[in-house]
Parts: C-alpha cells; sequence; structure tokens
C-alpha cells in the first residue's frame, strides 16, 4: 500500500492524500491558498479517472475546494463525509465558484485591454452541480463504515461543526488522519476525542510551534477591542471565516451583550455565505456541546438586538457611512470578500480597529497587516495602516502545540507523518514528537510511502 501526498505538505494549505492499493482513495481535496496559490492552476499530479473515492475530514475550502476540479478532470466515485460536512461544502463550494468566475471576468478585461487572452475560471458553478451529481454517502462519528477495500471510522475532531478525523484500515495497517483538530474546551460544538493506538498517523501542525491564549483571554481582548473602539467612535472590522469562526465570534458578542458587558451597538455580518452558514449552525444543535446547547434552548445564541445580515451589494456599501459599529466580514485572510472594502475604509482610522481571530497564511494581506505592514494596497490604492490592530489567537479552530503533541503521542504510531503547517511550524512539533520517541517526518509536496 502506498500513502501519496499531494498538499499540506510543508505548507498549510491544500490538503489532499492518496491511500493506493487495490483502490484509490483521496482523504480530502482541498485549494491551495496564499504563496502557493498557483499550484491550483497545475494538472493534478495523478489521473482523477483513476481516484475510485474520496473521504472528507471537514468542509473548509483548503480540504474540499478542488472537488469540482477533481470532478471536472474526470472523477466519478463516491465522496464520503458526516451530513453537516456535506451541506456547509455545497454553500463553500458553490461561493468558491463565483469567486473564481469574478476573477476570471476581472482578469479578461485586463487581459483584452493587453491584447492577451482571456482567462479560464478554475472552476464553475456548473462544475460544482456535477460534483454534487455523484453520490455523496454520509459517514457517522464512531460508527464504522466499508469504503471500497479499507474499513473506515471517523472521530469527533473539534475543529467545525460536522469535522471529523479518519482511521483508515487496510492490508497494510492502521493510518490515521487527523485533518484539522480543535482544542478544549470549544465554544459551541464538542471537545476533539483522542486517537486509538495506530501504525501511521497523519497530525495537522499549523500552530506547531506555540499554544494559544486562553479562551477566557480572548474573549477579555476582544471584549476591551470591542469597547474601546465604540467609546472612540470607530468601527471594530473583524475579518473572519465563514465557518465556524464567525459562529462563534457572533457566540461570544451574544454573551457579552447579555451579561451587559459591551453596549448595544450594531453588528453587521456582512457575507452572504456566513449568513447561510450561521443558519445551517441554527439548524444543527444536535451537534453542539452541552452549554451551547443549554443556550441554545434559551433563544437564537447568535443574535443581539443591533444584529443585521447584509446579503446585498448595496447593504454592504451603505455600511461605508456608519462609525460605532462591529463589522463581521469575510474572507478570513482578507484575500477578497467584502473585508477588503471595510478595510480600505477603516484601516486609516486610528479611532476604528481591526481584530484578527483566525490564522493568516504567507502571502495574504492579512500576514501582511498582522506583520506590521505601514501601508498595504487594496484594489489598486494604497492605505496607510493607522487603526489598531489585535491579533487574538484563543478562538483559532486549531489545536496549539501542546494538545497535538498529546493527541499524536496518544496514537502512538511507528511512524508519524507532520502535515498542514508551514515547515518551520511542522518542524518545532516533530522536534517535540521525536523527544516523546516518536518516528517523525516531514514529507515534502508530492512524496510517496509505502505502508507496509
Amino acid at each position: 500500500m502506498k500513502l501519496h501526498f499531494y498538499g499540506a505538505a510543508r505548507t498549510v494549505t491544500g490538503s489532499c492524500f492518496m491511500l493506493e492499493d487495490k483502490s484509490r482513495i483521496l482523504v480530502d481535496c482541498g485549494m491551495f491558498q496564499g504563496s502557493v496559490e498557483k499550484r491550483n492552476f497545475r494538472p493534478f499530479p495523478f489521473d482523477c479517472e483513476s481516484v475510485d473515492a474520496v473521504l472528507l475530514t471537514h468542509a473548509h475550502i483548503d480540504h474540499i475546494g478542488l472537488l469540482p476540479k477533481l470532478v471536472k478532470c474526470g472523477f466519478s466515485g463516491e465522496i464520503y463525509c458526516t451530513g453537516a460536512t456535506k451541506v456547509i461544502a455545497e454553500h463553500m463550494l458553490y461561493d468558491s465558484a463565483k469567486i473564481q468566475e469574478e476573477e476570471a471576468r476581472t482578469l479578461t478585461r485586463k487581459n483584452l485591454r493587453k491584447g492577451k487572452p482571456p482567462v479560464e475560471p478554475l472552476y464553475t458553478e456548473e462544475d460544482v452541480k456535477d460534483c454534487f451529481k455523484l453520490k455523496w454517502k454520509v459517514i457517522y462519528p464512531n460508527r464504522e463504515r466499508e469504503v471500497l477495500d479499507y474499513s473506515v471510522r471517523a472521530r469527533e475532531a473539534g475543529h467545525v461543526l460536522g469535522s471529523v478525523f479518519l482511521e483508515v484500515e487496510g492490508e497494510g495497517g492502521r493510518i490515521t488522519f487527523s485533518g484539522d483538530l480543535g482544542e478544549s474546551p470549544k465554544l459551541i460544538i464538542r471537545d476533539p476525542e483522542m486517537p486509538d493506538k495506530t501504525d501511521y498517523l497523519l497530525v495537522e501542525s499549523t500552530y506547531g510551534d506555540r499554544n494559544h491564549e486562553s479562551l477566557e483571554k480572548s474573549i477579555e481582548e476582544l471584549k476591551e477591542a470591542i469597547n474601546t473602539t465604540l467609546t472612540m467612535g470607530g468601527n471594530v472590522v473583524i475579518p473572519s471565516f465563514a465557518l465556524e469562526r464567525t459562529q462563534e465570534v457572533l457566540y461570544v458578542i451574544h454573551k457579552l451583550y447579555e451579561r451587559g458587558e459591551i453596549p448595544d451597538c450594531p453588528v453587521f455580518l456582512d457575507s452572504p455565505l456566513a449568513i447561510d452558514i450561521t443558519e445551517i449552525f441554527m439548524r444543527h444543535r444536535e451537534l453542539y456541546n452541552r452549554e451551547a446547547y443549554e443556550e441554545s434552548k434559551r433563544g437564537n445564541p447568535f443574535v443581539v438586538p443591533g444584529l443585521k445580515f447584509t446579503r446585498s451589494v448595496d447593504e454592504s456599501k451603505e455600511i461605508n457611512e456608519v462609525s460605532g459599529a462591529i463589522i463581521i466580514a469575510g474572507s478570513g485572510m482578507c484575500t477578497g470578500g467584502r473585508i477588503k472594502h471595510h478595510l480600505k475604509h477603516n484601516l486609516w482610522r486610528k479611532e476604528s480597529s481591526v481584530v484578527f481571530v483566525g490564522y493568516q497564511v504567507k502571502g495574504t494581506l492579512g500576514r501582511r497587516i498582522v506583520d506590521g505592514a505601514k501601508r498595504v494596497r487594496i484594489y489598486g490604492e494604497e492605505v496607510a495602516v493607522k487603526a489598531r490592530i489585535y491579533t487574538i489567537n484563543g478562538f483559532s479552530a486549531h489545536a496549539g502545540r501542546d494538545f497535538l503533541a498529546k493527541w499524536a503521542t496518544k496514537a502512538n504510531a511507528k511512524k508519524t507523518f507532520v502535515v498542514h503547517g508551514e515547515f518551520e511550524k511542522s518542524s518545532k512539533l516533530a522536534e517535540l514528537l521525536r523527544n516523546r520517541g516518536l518516528k517523525c517526518e516531514i514529507p515534502e509536496w508530492k512524496s510517496c510511502f509505502e505502508i507496509t
């Protein structure tokens, strides 16, 4: 049996691994982001028609974002994931396709003016529709499922709604794929489970070099950022991922308001995708942890009196005239979406603040701001960075170094592959695991290992 690393190897994004034996299965098929995003437009490094099935750990774009391209290039097998992941994936992929088409149209206009050829989108909404014409089969946490020549068991990953890690059994032994792991305590969903002993382990290392602030401290920092900014008459701009992070931020704002710790103010959720995902959260209370479930019985845990869902472009533009508000918009790394407009209107204002609540990949606008840039270019215009910049990492959906090490040590694999992290972060985690007696390797992109 062979294990191929086609993504998330010495980089955070593009999660994609292949198990090859009598049949071929992919675990995730994600989009590359940041400095390696050009890889998305290259041919897959394998024959798509030869892939028999795909297993998905969760519905973030860096884990599902190339599925439509995979189908477009010939994949016609079955797709396995949790029910919540399928529902969320449909929204995420259609949104991704719209972005691909819009960017292609913009680049085509620029190219034609220069006498260059038009640009084709990575995939279209029709390609996404074709993706969902395939058979999607539900896997349930802690139930074994036969997938071709493999036995698969999904376990709670505590990362986002519907997320799991996967224990896959084949002739070469058991291989455990961490997907992305959360860390307890979780605000809304259930905490991650610990893995059983395995033969081979793939563990993520997004934060392999450090731990997070405590959740309590992060909530206090968000409260301070909101109160300080609103007192000064500015806007609190929060770049946020549509899935999980937005709902956690809304949940915290709801609880702070209920306790009288922040003032009544306009709160804009300015992202059609995040609005859709929030509505999915409202329908899946059975996936909440006990505290969030009890909170939901008293009323909608994502709502405050001043909350407005702004779906249309015109509604979004009207926010430009507002001061003294909380504005939550995507994308979480400021690579596109409505957040760039809000940054353009608020970064130069000393009374405003930008609150980062998620990881910023190298090469993104968000990373440049977090790293201390004094000026950034947004839509061709230089904008001074004078707003207060907060980086609050306790809301991260990813586990920190110590939990990752504890989790990987529990699996006690005869070989551990450290993936899904920038090389220096993967190296730090690998060093820690080696000190605990584990054999570790940081695989290179497109490398292959024999599993015996």
